[in-house]
Order: structure tokens, then C-alpha cells, then sequence
């Protein structure tokens, strides 16, 4: 890459973790060689972010979404969850997480 039109690195738009990382090459290898190592580093790691969805997940949730617009099905805020057991599926209200508890002095 020509040094005249070498893209900076904006900082801002990094999170914690990565400019740790970016500091640390820094550090060890020196600012140029860090800065070229980061970019590639980056430019792989963005392509890698993009997950594949879970096929099981996608299908309970079609299966689940054609009921819901045929209106045969209600799904509350807190939503279920479905748990496999012995031959069977379970569904259950999903439980709100409990308050803490206060000890009387």
C-alpha cells in the first residue's frame, strides 16, 4: 500500500476489545507494521461476524409465526420456553427473573 494513501484507522468506531488489541500490536510489532496487521486482522474478523442462523430455531419460529398470523396461537411479552424431555417437548411461561432479596436488620 502506498504510504500517501494508506486509510487511518478511526479509533472511535472501535470497541474495547479491539483497540486493546490494536494497542497491543502497536506495542509489540511498532505503529506501521501494527496498523497494516490490525486492518487485515479487521477486515477478516467483520466477514466472520456474519453467523449463520440456527436452521432449528428458524424453523420452530416459521412454524410458530404461520400460527400467530392465522391467529391460532397468542404469545404473551414474557414468551415460553421449549425445552426437550423424554420423548416429548416441554413449554413453559418463561419465569421473570427475581427481585433480590432484602434482609431485615
Amino acid at each position: 500500500m502506498p504510504k500517501g494513501k494508506r486509510k487511518r484507522i478511526d479509533l472511535k468506531k472501535l470497541t474495547k476489545g479491539q483497540l486493546r488489541k490494536l494497542k497491543a500490536l502497536r506495542k509489540s510489532l511498532g505503529d506501521d507494521i501494527a496498523e497494516r496487521a490490525f486492518a487485515q486482522w479487521y477486515a477478516r474478523q467483520s466477514m466472520a461476524n456474519v453467523t449463520a442462523a440456527d436452521k432449528n430455531a428458524s424453523a420452530i419460529a416459521l412454524t410458530l409465526w404461520k400460527l400467530v398470523q392465522a391467529k391460532k396461537l397468542r404469545i404473551g411479552r414474557r414468551g415460553y420456553v421449549i425445552k426437550r424431555g423424554r420423548g416429548r417437548l416441554i413449554v413453559e411461561p418463561a419465569s421473570r427473573p427475581k427481585p433480590p432479596s432484602r434482609k431485615k436488620s
